[in-house]
């Protein structure tokens, strides 16, 4: 009923939404971004390679030397092409500064300032870290990061041409919005782009009950407006929509075989409740078709504003005449089914099976390494056997 609900109401939400999001009252700013953690046996955020080795952004992306180091950190959260777009009914200059308190931007396009301090051992003393990243703390325990465009000129009614590389990625799919071109020094885009890894807790525990129920606490203090538990095994995709979790809610696994554009449609419909105009939902939307959907079980949820704004602290000037921030945040769960599927296709080295899995291969063996002594020496065996081709297998 609740699907049903939401579905009929997609469309008075879509037309409700303005058509011309240049406001009138002066600068508006739109921004989504995605928080990706894995839940652990007791339902918390785990420790995985959180950034992983894959590189699915274009060359002009700037990186700070992450693409070849990220490989080391180890963190929580998976902090997911955040993009922010400006508009206005007049070209100004505007100054941006996002803060991560608890976590490190790694990449990010245009130019712009980077931050990164490492508190000394006792917690007191923030120093600066500069482009040797030689002793950098990998746990991000002690980081904290920043990101500053101290110019970005916002330039409605222009048509700069955007940097385009060959070959297909997720990059492109934001540009697709009413939004302003803006310009930083030479570069041009449609908006403001950021990636980074963390270490905080997530809103919501997500862990498997003894029944095979999927038992969600919010921890937070605050409502979680929208959640909707996911499966795809083996190409068959079933999910069930929870709606707002205000505390404590136990659900049953979905049963029935999912309708991706209807659940695409409900999730429309939940990012532009939450501030987001049409065209800026259905860019993300396009921008993680292939990622939200993938093999696996998880929890995509909406985080409110005021989630973001603790997590991102975000400074512009000159004060914007409207803020919308709207992120979704993925909890991966390890499920039996997980398991089992990565355990038949370590023992037949099916990789293709494997590759399925990609960036989640370490948490997963993990699980499977805690079952049992047995287990876990089989697991070591593979890992000895196959470490360049299990690399590869995690960079997918």
């Amino acid at each position: 009923m609740k699907s049903v609900l939401l579905l009929a109401s997609t469309a008075a939400i879509l037309a409700a939404a303005s058509t011309n999001p240049s406001q009138p009252g002066g600068l508006v700013i739109h921004e989504w971004g995605t928080f990706t953690s894995v839940a652990d046996d007791d339902g918390s955020s785990m420790d995985w390679n959180a950034l992983g080795c894959k590189d699915d952004l274009p060359g002009f992306v700037n990186d700070y030397g992450y693409r070849g180091f990220k490989w080391r950190l180890q963190g929580t959260v998976r902090m997911e092409t955040p993009v922010m777009y400006f508009y206005s009914p007049r070209e100004l200059d505007v100054h941006v500064k996002v803060n991560f308190p608890r976590g490190l931007i790694t990449e990010w396009y245009p130019r712009a300032e980077y931050e990164v301090y490492q508190k000394s051992r006792d917690g007191s003393l923030m120093r600066r870290l500069e482009a040797n990243l030689n002793g950098i703390d990998a746990s991000l325990r002690s980081l904290t990061g920043a990101i500053e465009w101290g110019s970005v000129k916002v330039q409605p009614d222009s048509s700069p041409a955007l940097p385009v590389e060959r070959g297909p990625s997720r990059y492109y799919a934001a540009r697709a919005t009413d939004a302003a071109p803006i310009t930083v020094g030479d570069q041009h885009e449609k908006f403001l782009f950021y990636r980074g890894v963390g270490r905080f807790p997530v809103p919501l525990s997500v862990r498997l009950a003894g029944d095979g129920k999927i038992v969600v606490e919010n921890r937070a203090g605050y409502s979680i407006p929208t959640a909707i538990l996911f499966e795809n095994h083996a190409g068959h995709s079933q999910y069930r929509n929870a709606g707002a979790i205000e505390d404590a809610v136990t659900l049953d696994r979905p049963s029935l075989d999912a309708s991706l554009p209807a659940l695409r449609s409900e999730l429309e419909a939940a990012l532009i409740a939450q501030g987001l105009f049409p065209a800026e939902a259905q860019a993300m939307l396009e921008t993680w078709r292939d990622s939200w959907f993938e093999e696996g079980s998880r929890l995509i949820y909406i985080l409110p504003s005021r989630a973001i704004d603790t997590i991102l602290p975000l400074e512009v000037e000159p004060v914007p005449w409207q803020t919308a921030r709207v992120f979704v945040g993925r909890i991966e769960l390890v499920t039996p089914e997980t398991q089992g599927a990565v355990e038949e296709a370590i023992a037949k080295e099916d990789w293709s099976a494997i590759h399925r899995y990609s960036r989640f291969l370490g948490p997963i063996l993990a699980r499977i390494s805690s079952g049992s002594s047995y287990k876990k020496g089989q697991v070591d065996q593979f890992l000895r056997n196959n470490h360049a081709a299990l690399d590869a297998a995690r960079c997918r």
